[in-house]
């Protein structure tokens, strides 16, 4: 109850603004301070990428912000395309506003539907704003509120069903920046690399050599998990037939799922488990160094694919056409009988759980067995593993 009086509170004050300044749809030529605004997870930040690399392509002179989150602000250190990264917090609002309206931004854009970070964007006197109107599906982002407050400024469709990535490229269109390259950015440090060299070398990993694999039983979303259980006998899979080094990613609180996953392997099966084991910076160094990463559709999927490293994605109820790794070295798998799927990048709050479950549920370890001899083969034809 509160948090929507507040909602109505600030929604108030947009529009007394709108009644003085109007819409904040000014054309803008050579803009000076560009933000877009990307506050969901890891991996919609990495498809968003390709957003900062067009507008330093189209403006380099331009100073680039961005607002999101604490961890996405490790995932973009070292992009030397932002220039300004800005850690938000609901309790910070005014202290944004205040912020961005000393900064004078020429132009703003927000990724998804929100309200708070569209008014934020009104209220600080952004000159100009794009905000995306979502077709051919359901986001629950879209509230009354941002519905009513999106007629206060410019804005652009995003269309489910399409590659997000491209889509999200759409909202720079008003500042003349028109683009089809998708192609995602990641940096890491040289202090990163050097602690996974060592890494490499203790546990006796030769990366020109060894053909190393990358598995993470865990997922950001618990709904997309696959069994521990399946993801051990693709280890043991990996390890037995193509004598892999296999290392077993996560964080600390993927603690029970790489627990189960570990149980579970045959004893002869050989693996190096870095659960906990490197910051986020050190993760992406990790993940440029294997040969394979192999996990459900959860953000490290994302960093694999950033650093050019095949994949093999088990999407279990995402949308393959919107977000997750696309090209020839790089396989989904998913349930082929399925009606439709369950959860997209616009909508992945509101769905049927028991449907969704059984999309994840049915993906059998020969389905993704097989995915995975597919990839190898076509690696081993490009670059003679």
């Amino acid at each position: 109850m509160f948090y929507r009086l507040k909602a109505s509170l600030i929604f108030f004050l947009c529009l007394l603004v709108f009644c003085v300044k109007g819409k904040a749809n000014a054309k803008v030529i050579q803009p000076k301070k560009i933000l877009i605004i990307q506050m969901t997870k890891l991996g919609d930040m990495i498809c968003t990428t390709p957003m900062f690399r067009a507008v330093k392509e189209k403006y380099p002179e331009s100073r680039l912000f961005v607002i999101g989150n604490k961890t996405n602000k490790d995932v973009l250190g070292g992009n030397h395309d932002v220039d300004e990264y800005l850690t938000y917090e609901k309790k910070l609002f005014w202290s944004f506003v205040k912020k961005l309206r000393s900064e004078k931004v020429d132009f703003a854009c927000i990724t998804h539907p929100n309200f708070w970070g569209l008014a934020m964007l009104y209220l600080a006197g952004v000159k100009s704003i794009a905000a995306p109107v979502i077709k051919n599906g359901f986001c629950p982002s879209e509230t009354k509120l941002y519905k009513m407050l999106r007629k206060f400024v410019s804005t652009v469709s995003h269309k489910m069903g399409f590659y997000a990535p491209r889509e999200y490229l759409r909202l720079l269109e008003p500042t003349g920046i028109f683009t089809e390259n998708t192609k995602k950015h990641l940096y890491f440090s040289k202090k990163a690399e050097d602690i996974i060299g060592r890494f490499f070398a203790k546990n006796g990993i030769n990366s020109k050599y060894d053909f190393v694999v990358g598995v993470s039983p865990s997922a950001g979303n618990k709904i997309k998990k696959w069994p521990e259980k399946r993801f051990a006998e693709i280890a043991d899979y990996l390890y037995e037939k193509y004598e892999a080094k296999v290392i077993i990613i996560g964080a600390l609180n993927d603690e029970n799922e790489v627990k189960q996953m570990v149980a579970c392997l045959n004893q002869k099966t050989k693996v190096i488990n870095t659960m906990g084991m490197f910051n986020i910076d050190e993760l992406k160094v990790l993940m440029s160094k294997i040969n394979l990463f192999i996990s459900v559709d959860t953000g490290p999927i994302y960093i694999a694919e950033a650093f050019n490293i095949p994949t093999v994605d088990i999407i279990g109820p995402i949308d393959e056409r919107e977000q997750p790794p696309t090209g020839e070295m790089h396989k989904i798998v998913k349930l082929e009988s399925r009606a439709s799927p369950e959860l997209f990048v616009m909508n992945a709050s509101i769905y049927d759980k028991n449907e969704a479950r059984r999309q994840v549920e049915l993906i059998s370890v020969n389905m993704v067995k097989e995915k995975t001899d597919e990839i190898i083969a076509d690696m081993k034809i490009r670059k003679n593993i």
